[in-house]
């Protein structure tokens, strides 16, 4: 075991964990984070996506070890995190999950995206959403509440 600083959503935790522990089960058995889900554990399906420095990845694969407390995470439960909370409101208004499972990793790729483009094309948006998979199928309204968002944002 090792003891690891991690900045979580602008918090630090100081956890103790294997150097090879995916970041992902740090985040949800040590920090007590639960928003973060399980899918594939292989970085296929986007669920267990957080933000790294502001960028989607997978952290089912990334071990607790390749972070440093430089690094800030930011998972579904910010508060305080660049337009997180328009692309909540925007996900409501539209009613975009159905099961919802894979909501947290849909809308970080999408904060993340309108972050770096604030008015992104329909071409921008698949692109982007490519990396979480939904099997519910509910893509339209995830591209829906997307551009709900980036009308907020530039209004």
């Amino acid at each position: 075991m090792a003891t690891y600083k991690l900045n979580i959503n602008k918090k630090m935790y100081e956890v103790e964990a294997e150097p090879d522990t995916p970041l992902l089960w740090v985040i949800r058995d040590k920090v007590g984070l639960k928003g973060t889900k399980f899918g594939c554990g292989a970085a296929h399906c986007g669920v267990c996506t957080i933000l790294f420095n502001g960028f989607p990845i997978k952290s089912c694969t990334l071990a607790v070890a390749a972070v440093t407390p430089e690094i800030e995470i930011t998972t579904i439960e910010s508060t305080d995190f660049k337009n997180l909370k328009v692309v909540q409101d925007a996900w409501t208004k539209v009613q975009a999950p159905q099961c919802g499972y894979c909501q947290s990793g849909q809308i970080l790729t999408a904060v993340s995206l309108l972050n770096q483009n604030p008015t992104p094309s329909d071409a921008d948006i698949n692109t982007a959403m490519t990396a979480v998979l939904c099997r519910c199928g509910t893509y339209p309204r995830i591209k829906k509440a997307i551009k709900t968002a980036s009308q907020e944002l530039n209004a």
